[in-house]
């Protein structure tokens, strides 16, 4: 893949070939719009009501919910939390952008010998990949600035109004949860690019976020905040990706809509060309 100059060595034209694919695919992201955003944002109204209501039931929870909830997973059994403390680790963001990158980084090293059809087929899953990793990765990297900026105390006997803003320590990280941001924002990403996926994200989602609350590193309005940051994320940047006519697009109904993407055949037929079968 690389040829030598003498003490040099620069890049051979596949590698060359894979970066300039990686960069062109990911550019597009960036695009000029091809629908007004009238076409894919709500109503104003519906959006203030919408954040409203997400105010109103994270406070609903901090005042009637949230030391109760304490409260119940310490009389959980040993081996129940423990089960909980195990599952937890699968909200981190890592499961998922890690992966994603290294999808993305091979799709570029493939399409050198993909051929015309094949690097079609790549730049459509890498636009689906991208959409993905900025989804999902986007949300969780603002909440864990602004978590540390609220400072709210993670679950302790001192309550659940127990502040300190602009601490960066993690005891005063609790406001919203990473760990359910990132399940949230996963949830609505995958399923709006594979509509069958749907409803087992959701459990995963839900089941990540019970998990915080039973092993008290959260309370349950923390993780309720994370659900409507991280799905609310999450459908903005299927916005973005829809006003550019990206893996998304809107429809004459008002919805935003997945658009076809490459058959399974396809794909293996694809997978099957490059691993030289």
């Amino acid at each position: 893949m690389s040829v030598s100059v003498g003490k040099a060595t620069v890049p051979g034209p596949g590698l060359r070939i894979a970066a300039a694919n990686l960069v062109a695919w990911l550019s597009l992201v960036g695009r000029p719009r091809r629908f007004p955003s009238r076409r894919l944002l709500p109503p104003a109204r519906r959006l203030f009501l919408g954040a409203l209501a997400g105010v109103l039931l994270v406070a609903f929870a901090m005042f009637f919910i949230d030391m109760r909830g304490v409260t119940f997973a310490r009389t959980l059994p040993l081996p129940v939390v423990n089960a909980f403390n195990e599952i937890t680790d699968f909200g981190q963001s890592g499961w998922f952008l890690v992966p994603l990158a290294i999808l993305i980084v091979l799709a570029a090293l493939a399409s050198p010998a993909a051929g015309r059809i094949g690097n079609l087929v790549l730049a459509s899953l890498v636009v689906r990949f991208s959409y993905l990793f900025i989804a999902i990765g986007l949300p969780g990297l603002i909440v864990t600035i602004v978590k540390r900026l609220i400072g709210r105390r993670r679950p302790s006997d001192l309550g659940p109004f127990l502040y300190d803003p602009w601490s960066w320590t993690p005891a005063y990280a609790s406001l919203p949860s990473g760990h359910g941001t990132t399940s949230f924002a996963a949830a609505i990403a995958i399923g709006a690019v594979w509509p069958a996926a749907r409803v087992p994200m959701w459990i995963f989602a839900f089941v990540i976020a019970v998990s915080r609350v039973v092993i008290t590193a959260h309370f349950v309005s923390d993780v309720i905040a994370a659900a409507f940051v991280g799905g609310f994320g999450a459908i903005l940047v299927r916005n973005w990706f829809a006003a550019r006519g990206l893996a998304f697009e809107p429809g004459t109904d008002g919805l935003v809509h997945a658009k076809p993407g490459p058959s399974w055949r396809r794909v293996k037929s694809v997978a099957a060309r490059l691993a030289g079968r």
